[in-house]
């Protein structure tokens, strides 16, 4: 009797879940039945034809019932108006992000309480944040940033009691935050108790209110923005010491008092912003203790003092911005020692004396601003150094002698602007060669004589100059008397050079002769015999001289020596060049079968290419061509290929797993930035280890960007041009078009490859068909050479192996962009921590 009990009573549970996880489908097909996209390819599956915890789209089920709803940025197109909140109670994980949802957020959302993780960010949601929100008393993740919504933070939120990360930012949101978040104050108090709070922002809104001290007890705190709202109080009372603060964003608010030397104990921030707010007194010199600091912005503030030389410690400082204060005094000299800054603006401030020569060891910098100061003496020629340089102000000081000709080394200078000194003397004729400049200022200085023969003159503004000229408006014609006049007065003293000078001359020159024809008979011979079949016919774009860049190279490589070769690729071989002018460059010498076939195309891609500018990106110098060499120039980037270091024994092991991780940032950020922000957007097409280079300090620089495209740009076929094998998107075999969707698989197949330490071969396919892993299953995918990871490395390495599986899905819808992917990893912990009890929960983090 006992047995069939008990088979009635499974059967009896059988039948309850089958018919409510029935009943949990139908309310979902309802739901997708009011999109305006009714054919939404990624929500095909959504039919009650299959098992929805089987077969749909973005359904993870837990004993039957619908646990997890994860349909981010699947182009979904409606409102939550009609979502089913009744009828999914056991919903843990909710994450619709990224779609086109619009309208209000329904109170009926408070009956999903077994939340605890929703993300609703970067939709079209308007109105307020609905007060029965905070009936999701087990909610640790909340994000709904990037929307419409208005109005005060409702005070229920404070009953989400452990809530770990908060996410408010970029809204139309007023008023204080809510006095229930604490105990004491506006902001939450209780929220850090136990010591769990990570993440706290609420920035681009329009917050008011003061901060309390207690939020100096918040010690757990690793990512704060407040950043765009009307937030008052003293800073000098509202902060405490953080230890694990990573990342802090201030700026834009109201915040008064000064700045305290406990910032000086925050020993892993690596990013401080505080800029634009009514902060005064001196800077502490203590600052300079965080010696792991990025990024530092001080700027529009009313600081006093001089910059402390402790700043010299801040050697891994790659940002600093402290323009629009009231600072004096020189530039310390201990500035020498920040070589991997970027950008440094000190613009609008006090500094005196004379620019400094440390500034010139500042190789990577690409925009210097020390305008609006009282620097004097002359600019230093040594500032043609700076190779990398986009902007260059120096404007409105008290500089004085000539413009350096040494600033024509400056191939990749974009903006100039020397006006309002005292510089004297001609415009160098060596700004010739500057073809990449678009903005010229020289107004009001002292200059005189021609301007330069360059296309940016024609629109510069030369204004208030003592005796400028040349062809362009505003500008008197160049007199021909001075050149008469000159001719007059050599015609003078000419037959004394004849009597004196014409002997000597003539061995010299008969003494040349030889040499010369000696030499080009000799080692000479063949780049002779080029330039007489080839005449004048010189191609060349951006900011270099195609013919006299092209003899250096040949000359520097020995006519291409084998010596010289660091790599070939599918389309040529790459050589190591040392030029006096550059210093290492890398240039690609393109296949002979590429010869003769230069549409106008190609040189306006290359020409678009040599405009990008990215951290991450290996920077295209310029092109250039004769019959039997077309070339690319590109920047020498130290490490080589990633894949070399990988096949390496020795140099694997110097690839740590934070060095891993920060290669996979890496090279999302440069993809990002392709597919995202150029215009038009770059397909870089051929995305694998050989064509990722790693510099000095192990940083990621994407080569080869957009090369395939550009050398058959009217073929859409990149299975014979572009992919490396083991890399190339599975779709490309059926519909041979190119997509940004193609270089998000291989960036997938590549971060596997780094984790693992080689190329998963065929293993590939396995991987794409799975869903994820958990810390437990991570082993088989570790590089066995290094040792093991800790924990919280572990964790970190277990989000990029899902993340990579999400690259890899056959259908390339159903892939993230790599906007979506990059906004991830670049606001990701370095060390984050996963949910114990769900393996499975995201906790992502957002950047400003």
């Amino acid at each position: 009797m006992v047995p069939k009990i008990f088979c009635f009573l499974q059967l009896f549970t059988l039948f309850t879940v089958t018919f409510a996880s029935t009943e949990e489908a139908t309310s979902l097909v309802k739901w997708k039945a009011t999109f305006q996209n009714q054919n939404n390819s990624l929500l095909a599956s959504w039919t009650l034809s299959v098992g929805a915890c089987t077969d749909w789209y973005g359904v993870i089920c837990f004993n039957g019932r619908i646990n997890r709803l994860n349909i981010t940025n699947a182009g979904v197109i409606g409102t939550l108006h009609d979502f089913p909140f009744s009828s999914l109670p056991f919903l843990e994980y909710v994450d619709l992000s990224m779609n086109q949802l619009s309208g209000i957020i329904p109170p009926k959302i408070g009956n999903l309480t077994n939340l605890v993780y929703l993300d609703l960010s970067s939709n079209q949601f308007s109105g307020k944040i609905p007060p029965q929100i905070g009936s999701l008393s087990k909610v640790e993740n909340l994000f709904i940033i990037n929307n419409h919504l208005n109005g005060f933070i409702p005070v229920e939120i404070g009953k989400m009691k452990s809530l770990e990360f908060l996410g408010l930012q970029r809204n139309n949101l007023s008023g204080p935050i809510p006095i229930t978040l604490g105990d004491l104050g506006y902001l939450p108090e209780r929220l850090c108790q136990g010591g769990k709070l990570e993440n706290f922002t609420v920035a681009s809104n329009k917050l008011t209110g003061s901060i309390p001290r207690n939020l100096s007890n918040c010690s757990s705190f690793k990512w704060v923005r407040f950043n765009n709202n009307s937030f008052t109080g003293n800073l000098s009372e509202a902060f405490g010491i953080y230890p694990k603060l990573l990342f802090i964003n201030l700026s834009d608010n109201d915040f008064h008092g000064e700045l305290s030397s406990k910032w000086g104990k925050c020993k892993n921030l690596t990013d401080f912003r505080i800029a634009r707010n009514n902060i005064s007194g001196s800077i502490p010199p203590e600052i300079g203790n965080v010696k792991g600091l990025l990024g530092l912005d001080l700027s529009s503030k009313h600081l006093i003092g001089q910059i402390p030389k402790e700043f010299g410690k801040l050697t891994s400082l790659v940002n600093l911005f402290l323009q629009n204060n009231r600072i004096s005094g020189n530039i310390p000299e201990d500035f020498g020692s920040l070589t991997k800054l970027e950008s440094l603006d000190l613009s609008d401030n006090r500094l005196n004396g004379s620019i400094p020569m440390c500034i010139v060891d500042f190789v990577h910098l690409f925009q210097l601003n020390l305008s609006n100061n009282k620097f004097g003496q002359k600019i230093p020629k040594e500032i043609g150094r700076i190779t990398h340089l986009n902007v260059l102000d120096l404007s409105y000081n008290l500089l004085v002698g000539d413009i350096p000709p040494q600033l024509a080394n400056l191939k990749v200078l974009v903006n100039l602007n020397l006006s309002h000194n005292g510089l004297s003397g001609r415009i160098p004729t060596e700004l010739d060669t500057l073809t990449g400049l678009q903005d010229v200022i020289l107004s009001y200085n002292e200059l005189e004589g021609p301007i330069p023969n360059n296309k940016a003159f024609v629109n510069a503004s030369l204004e208030g100059n003592k005796g400028l000229c040349g062809n362009v408006a505003g500008l008197h014609p160049c007199e021909m008397l001075s050149s008469v006049v000159k001719r007059h007065s050599m015609a003078k003293g000419r037959k004394l050079i004849l009597i004196t000078v014409l002997p000597v001359m003539g061995a010299l020159v008969l003494l040349c002769v030889f040499i010369g024809v000696l030499i080009m008979c000799n080692k000479r011979r063949r780049v002779r015999d080029v330039e007489r079949r080839d005449g004048d016919g010189w191609l060349s774009i951006s900011m270099l001289d195609g013919k006299a860049l092209y003899r250096d190279i040949l000359n520097a490589t020995e006519e291409f020596d084998a010596k010289f070769c660091i790599g070939k690729g599918g389309h040529g071989s790459v050589y190591k060049v040392n030029l006096p002018s550059l210093g290492n460059i890398a240039v690609k010498r393109l296949h002979s079968s590429f010869q003769n076939t230069h549409p106008k195309s190609f040189i306006n891609e290359v020409r678009a290419l040599t405009g990008i500018k990215h951290r991450n990106i290996v920077n295209l110098y310029g092109y250039c061509s004769k019959a039997q060499h077309s070339l690319l120039v590109y920047e020498y980037v130290e490490r080589g290929s990633l894949s070399s270091i990988l096949s390496n024994e020795v140099e694997s092991k110097k690839l740590d797993w934070l060095k891993r991780v920060n290669i996979i940032k890496g090279v999302a950020f440069a993809l990002s930035y392709m597919h995202q922000d150029c215009s038009p957007p770059i397909v870089h097409r051929d995305i694998s280890s050989s064509n990722v280079l790693l510099d000095s300090e192990y940083e990621a620089r994407v080569a080869d960007f957009g090369l395939a495209k550009i050398l058959n740009p009217d073929s859409s076929n990149c299975t014979t041009l572009a992919g490396t094998y083991g890399y190339v998107a599975p779709e490309l075999a059926y519909t041979m078009k190119v997509t940004q969707m193609c270089d998000v698989y291989s960036f997938g197949v590549l971060s596997l490859e780094i984790v693992k330490g080689n190329h998963l071969g065929e293993y590939i396919t396995v991987l794409a068909n799975s869903s994820t892993i958990d810390p437990q299953q991570l082993s088989d995918l570790l590089d066995e050479r290094l040792p093991y990871p800790e924990d919280r490395v572990k964790d970190v390495l277990v989000f990029i192996v899902n993340l990579a599986f999400s690259c890899l899905l056959k259908t390339p819808k159903s892939r993230p962009t790599m906007h979506f992917i990059s906004q991830k990893l670049s606001s990701m912990d370095a060390r984050p921590h996963i949910h114990q009890r769900n393996p499975h929960v995201r906790r992502a983090i957002y950047n400003p």
